[in-house]
């Protein structure tokens, strides 16, 4: 094999960054080049993402990747989901696309289900029901009589619209289409019905395209100010946990995932979408993925209790590094309280700390005293919530799940990782930590050619990463501990 160089662009909704990915003699190696900031910015009273200086950043990281002076071989962009830009019939963004935390949502869904039933809606298109997807985001946008939403001839998801202004080629792609609410996971096209539902055009909604495709070339402005040239752009697994569930370094389908960072995200990967009326009743996601696999998952709070509370002791002064949060939760008696990480005061509170305390107190549970008992209190409780998500998943799983690959930032917690082993009573292998850029670099290896399918890149993947693997300890201990988390939570 001769040495490839892929160019990654990951973007999240806080920052983005440039990968490059070099593939040479079975082998993956993976090296930043820039890093930047993705701030939503509020412009009377309303919520933008700015566009324009994201495609700033991607020239900045197509200059950087031609001062490495390594001849790249195609580029990819993998982004959040939901969010999209309207465009105009010349062509033209008729501005920037609103951010999903804009408030114009709330509410937005209980008025269109007067149009179409909550579980109708679940039915055609398998997706939970959250507030931002971009079905609501529409029919928000035309309740307020949005001037774009009007003119518009289309609408391209964020990835798609970046690699638009990257080649002036439009698509879009299947699995950043999953997550709108408005694509049937059946016939793996949009239901136009429900966007004439709400009295919206649905020709504004683009022809889907399968992962793994080349969009074109760099467009002849960037190809010479960048000095690549005529690179070749991918529509990789433009959803970025879609790119991250294809770096699973899984050896055969019998394994869940679980995506960690702030927010959770555990599933498992089918060839079918599963839609009845338990996955309706758990709010259960079907997810478009890679290779013509569904990703059946379940959003889950993650480090973002945690992440909560170290601002408001930061505030007063106290600041705990990572190894420092590991010690003090070691050295804190495990199960003494317990939460459900989704309950809805967890949510954003004004006071995650006092949040914690009032759940306790309405659980009957003891209180946290001091900063120990409270990091205990959310990694316990996150384990042991990862065990009844998996038990569900098991329920509706047509192969016994064997193990549990953790990828992302979370696969460096070794403490929360050893719990969540216990918890589950199933091997945890962890890593790897750069799950998304490495998802986003290997589809480019399959559009090229490199590999030919799902099950090769993640051989290869095996291969370039040492993930280190966390076997089940004190298994009767956790299993009673799951048991009062059980009746805590039905509380």
């Amino acid at each position: 094999m001769r040495t490839y160089n892929f160019l990654a662009f990951d973007l999240g909704a806080t920052s983005g960054r440039t990968i490059l990915g070099t593939l040479g003699e079975g082998k993956l190696d993976m090296k930043e080049l820039t890093r930047f900031p993705n701030l939503i910015m509020p412009i009377n009273g309303k919520s933008y993402w700015n566009i324009f200086g994201l495609y700033e950043s991607l020239k900045t990281g197509l200059k950087a990747a031609a001062a490495s002076g390594q001849k790249i071989d195609a580029i990819g962009i993998d982004t959040w989901g939901v969010d999209f830009v309207y465009v105009g019939k010349d062509g033209t963004f008729l501005g920037c696309p609103r951010a999903y935390r804009d408030p114009y949502t709330e509410g937005i869904p209980d008025k269109y289900f007067e149009l179409i039933s909550r579980k109708e809606v679940y039915n055609r298109t398998g997706i939970q029901i959250m507030n931002f997807n971009s079905l609501f985001q529409l029919y928000a946008a035309k309740l307020e009589n949005s001037s774009a939403l009007e003119a518009a001839d289309k609408i391209l998801f964020m990835p798609d619209a970046l690699s638009y202004m990257l080649t002036g080629k439009m698509v879009c792609e299947y699995s950043i289409a999953s997550t709108s609410q408005m694509l049937n996971p059946r016939t793996r096209q949009f239901d136009s019905s429900l966007l004439e539902a709400a009295g919206i055009n649905p020709d504004i909604l683009p022809e889907i395209t399968d992962p793994g495709v080349v969009i074109g070339p760099l467009c002849d402005v960037l190809a010479e100010e960048s000095g690549l040239g005529k690179v070749p752009v991918i529509a990789v697994a433009g959803h970025d946990t879609g790119s991250a569930v294809a770096s699973v370094p899984a050896e055969n389908k019998n394994f869940a995932y679980l995506s960690s960072g702030t927010w959770s995200l555990m599933g498992i990967e089918v060839r079918e979408p599963i839609i009845n009326e338990e996955s309706f009743q758990m709010n259960f996601t079907n997810e478009g993925g890679v290779d013509g696999t569904t990703r059946f998952l379940k959003n889950i709070t993650g480090m973002w209790l945690l992440e909560q509370c170290r601002k408001e002791w930061k505030k007063s002064g106290v600041s705990y590094s990572y190894p420092t949060i590991v010690e003090l939760a070691s050295s804190a008696d495990g199960f003494r309280s317990l939460v459900d990480p989704d309950d809805p005061s967890f949510a954003n509170p004004a006071s995650m700390v006092k949040a914690i305390v009032n759940y306790c107190t309405a659980t009957a549970q003891p209180i946290p005293q001091n900063h120990a008992q409270f990091i205990r209190c959310i990694f316990d409780s996150l384990a042991l919530k990862y065990n009844y998500v998996l038990n569900k998943l098991q329920n509706v799983a047509s192969f016994k799940i064997e193990k549990l690959h953790i990828i992302g930032g979370g696969a460096q917690n070794r403490l929360l990782n050893q719990f969540t082993s216990n918890a589950i009573g199933l091997p945890v292998v962890a890593g790897p930590i750069e799950a998304t850029a490495i998802g986003n670099v290997m589809m480019q290896a399959k559009a090229l050619g490199v590999v030919e399918n799902l099950q090769e890149m993640r051989t290869l993947i095996s291969s370039s990463i040492t993930p280190e693997v966390f076997l089940p300890q004190d298994t009767i201990t956790w299993s009673l501990a799951y048991q009062k988390y059980l009746n805590i939570i039905k509380i």
